[in-house]
C-alpha cells in the first residue's frame, strides 16, 4: 500500500478546487469532515501496514535459531550404557555382506570409519580393536526422548529432525547479543549432559541453514555462534555440498560449470540459479547461499510411512533374484527408520512389473518394532515369484504403523501375548545382514541384553565354542566384571534393553504414559492390494 496524499481525497470538496457558494457552506463542511476522516483512516491503515513490515523485518534480523546435534549418537548411547566401551572404537550396524555402519564413535572415526560405510570396510580400517554391535533402536528412542524433553523445558518449540538433531528458536533470545546466545547454548548443553550423560554440539545463527552449518563446525562437544556480520564470509568459502538441499547430482551439475563454493553460487542471479537448478529449487537455494533464510521453526508433522525402492536396469525374473535384491533396499529403509526414531508395525512390499502395473502386499505385526531381522523376514515373506506374476522392474519396501515406543521391548508387562507362527520364521539370511549371529545352537549373540539373579544386568560380549561371556554393567555402574557361562545356562535370561540406561524414574513415567495410551488391536494380517 502506498502512502496516501492529498490527491486521494474527494476533488469536489478540495479547498484547491472551485469555491462552493456560501449558501452551501454547511453541506460542504460535512463533506470535508467525512473526507478528512477517510484520509486519516487511510493514513492510519498505511502506517499500520508499514509497522507490520518493519516488525517482520526486525523479527528476522533479530532472531536466533539453534541447531542441536548429538555427537555420534548411536555409538555414544552404547558407550553410555556399556561403560567398558568408553574410549574404544565402536561401530553400530550389521555384519552381513551388505551390512552398513549406522553409527561410529569418534574413536572409530579417527581410523576413517563413518556412518553409511559398508561394515566390512569400516572393520578393515580399524582392525581387531573394533567393537561391532547391533542397533538397539528402543534404547536410542528412549535416550532421544529424554534429550528433547530436556530441550523443550527451555525451548518451547522444537523442530525435531531425527533421533539426534533438531532446531529451536527461543523467543527470549530475539535481539540478544552473540555472547548471550553462546551462554544460553552452553547452559542447554549442560542441561542435556547432566540429565542424560550424553554430549551435544549446538550451532546458532539467523536461520536454519546457518545454525546447522554452525553445529557441524562446533563438533565434537562444542558451540559455534555465527553473527550476522560473519555469515557471508563463513558461507562464501564452503563447498556447495554443505548447502542444505544440494545433493550429489546438483553438486556435479554446479561443479561442471565451475561453481564449487557457496560464494560462487551466491554470485549468480536468480535467473541463472533457476536455469541451472530448476525454476523452483534454484531461487530457493540461491537465497540460502546468500544467507537469506526466514523459514520458521515449527513442530514437524510425523511421516506416516518410511520406505525405499529401487528400479532395476534388467527386469528380475526369479524369486531368488528378488530375495537377493530386497536386502539392500530393506537395509536403506531400516536406516531411515532408525533415524526417524519410531518402530514400525506394518511392512509393505511394492512390486512394479514390466507392464508398469503395480502390486503391493502388506503384513501387520502384533506390535511396532525396529528389529531388522523381524522386519526384513516379513518383507521377504511377502515377495511373489516373478515366474507366476511376470518380470519385476521395481521393488520397494515400506514401514508404516509407526509409533514412538516399542511396547513389547520397553515394557514387557504390557506386551501382547500372541502366538508365534511356524509359517513366519525369522530367516537367517535377513538376520545376518544386520547383526552378529550366534553360532548354531547358541541362544545368544554379541550385544544381547541379559540379566543374572545375582550379577544383575549385562550384555553379551562374546559367544561361541559352547560358552557365552557377559559383561555386567549399566550406565551408572562404571566398567563391570566379565563372567563366562555355558551357552545353555539357565542363569541368564533375556533382559529389557532400556534397563541398561538405569533411569528408573524416567522409565516409570514413560510406562505410565504407555499404559494410558490407546493401542492398536493385535494381529498378524497379510493384505494384498
Amino acid at each position: 500500500m502506498s502512502a496516501p496524499t492529498c490527491c486521494d481525497t474527494d476533488r469536489t470538496s478540495s479547498w484547491s478546487g472551485h469555491a462552493a457558494p456560501w449558501r452551501r457552506g454547511a453541506a460542504h463542511a460535512d463533506r470535508e469532515t467525512a473526507t478528512g476522516d477517510a484520509f486519516l483512516e487511510k493514513t492510519r491503515r498505511w502506517l499500520q501496514s508499514r509497522e507490520g513490515v518493519t516488525n517482520s523485518i526486525n523479527r528476522v534480523e533479530s532472531r536466533w535459531v539453534l541447531h542441536l546435534d548429538m555427537d555420534a549418537f548411536f555409538a555414544s548411547v552404547e558407550q553410555l550404557t556399556r561403560p567398558t566401551l568408553r574410549g574404544r572404537p565402536v561401530l553400530v550396524g550389521g555384519l552381513g555382506g551388505r551390512g552398513v555402519v549406522a553409527g561410529a564413535s569418534y574413536e572409530a572415526r579417527v581410523f576413517g570409519a563413518r556412518s553409511a560405510m559398508p561394515m566390512h570396510q569400516a572393520r578393515r580400517l580399524i582392525g581387531v580393536t573394533a567393537v561391532v554391535l547391533p542397533p538397539r533402536g528402543v534404547v536410542y528412542g528412549v535416550a532421544s526422548r529424554r534429550v528433547f524433553d530436556t530441550v523443550r523445558a527451555v525451548v518451547p518449540v522444537v523442530e525435531q529432525l531425527s533421533f539426534d538433531e533438531g532446531f529451536g528458536e527461543p523467543p527470549h533470545l530475539a535481539g540478544a547479543s552473540a555472547a548471550q546466545v553462546e551462554a544460553f547454548c552452553e547452559d542447554l548443553r549442560r542441561r542435556v549432559r547432566d540429565e542424560t550423560g550424553l554430549i551435544a554440539s549446538v550451532g546458532a545463527g539467523s536461520g536454519k541453514q546457518i545454525a546447522k552449518i554452525a553445529s557441524g563446525l562446533a563438533k565434537p562437544d562444542g558451540i559455534r555462534v555465527v553473527g550476522r556480520a560473519e555469515e557471508r564470509s563463513l558461507l562464501g568459502g564452503l563447498p556447495v555440498r554443505r548447502l542444505w538441499g544440494i545433493g550429489p547430482v546438483a553438486e556435479e551439475k554446479l561443479n561442471r560449470l565451475g561453481i564449487e563454493t557457496i560464494g560462487q553460487l551466491a554470485a549468480l542471479t536468480d535467473a541463472e540459479a533457476a536455469n541451472i537448478l530448476g525454476a523452483t529449487i534454484g531461487p530457493a537455494l540461491h537465497r540460502l547461499a546468500r544467507g537469506i533464510d526466514d523459514r520458521p521453526v515449527a513442530e514437524r508433522a510425523e511421516a506416516k510411512q518410511i520406505s525405499s525402492e529401487s528400479t532395476f536396469a534388467v527386469d528380475l525374473t526369479t524369486l531368488e533374484q528378488l530375495r537377493e535384491a530386497i536386502d539392500p533396499i530393506a537395509e536403506h529403509a531400516h536406516q531411515r527408520l532408525l533415524r526417524d526414531g519410531r518402530g514400525a508395525r506394518t511392512v509393505t512390499v511394492k512390486l512394479k512389473k514390466s507392464d508398469m502395473s503395480t502390486l503391493t502386499r502388506s503384513a501387520t505385526l502384533p506390535y511396532a518394532t525396529t528389529e531388522p531381522g523381524a522386519l526384513v523376514a516379513v518383507a521377504r515373506r511377502l515377495l511373489l515369484d516373478p515366474r507366476e506374476i511376470g518380470p519385476i522392474r521395481l521393488l520397494g519396501v515400506g514401514f508404516s504403523g509407526l509409533s514412538d515406543v516399542r511396547q513389547e521391548s520397553l515394557f514387557p508387562d504390557l506386551e501382547f501375548a500372541g502366538e508365534t507362527s511356524e509359517q513366519h520364521p525369522v530367516e537367517a539370511a535377513a538376520e545376518a545382514m544386520f547383526a552378529p549371529v550366534a553360532e548354531a545352537g547358541s541362544p545368544w549373540r554379541v550385544g544381547d541384553d541379559v540379566t543374572h539373579p545375582q550379577l544383575g544386568h549385562g550384555w553379551v560380549q562374546g559367544a561361541g565354542h559352547g560358552v557365552v561371556t557377559v559383561r555386567f554393567e549399566t550406565r551408572s555402574s562404571g566398567p563391570g566384571p566379565a563372567r563366562t557361562f555355558p551357552a545353555g545356562t539357565a542363569e541368564l535370561t533375556q533382559a529389557n534393553p532400556v534397563d541398561s540406561l538405569d533411569w528408573p524414574d524416567y522409565l516409570g513415567a514413560l510406562q505410565a504414559l504407555e499404559a494410558d495410551a490407546p493401542s492398536a488391536p493385535p494381529g498378524d494380517d497379510v493384505a494384498d492390494r
